[in-house]
């Protein structure tokens, strides 16, 4: 069972959040979005929203600029 991460594949862990899987991965830059299969996720739903196996995250750095 696996998922992947930015390209990366990785052990999926049952009943991982997408919080749960930012501190596994050292994800800890304050500006931070999150798409699993294609879908944004609500930051506010980061606690709850559950990673299913097989699945493709990418979490995008956003930075700003001038």
């Amino acid at each position: 069972m696996s998922i992947t991460v930015n390209g990366k594949t990785i052990e999926h862990i049952k009943k991982e959040t997408i919080s749960d899987l930012l501190k596994r991965m050292h994800y800890t830059f304050p500006l931070i979005i999150v798409k699993i299969n294609g879908k944004l996720i609500k930051k506010k739903d980061y606690n709850e929203t559950v990673i299913l196996d097989k699945s493709e995250v990418k979490v995008i750095h956003l930075i700003s600029g001038g």
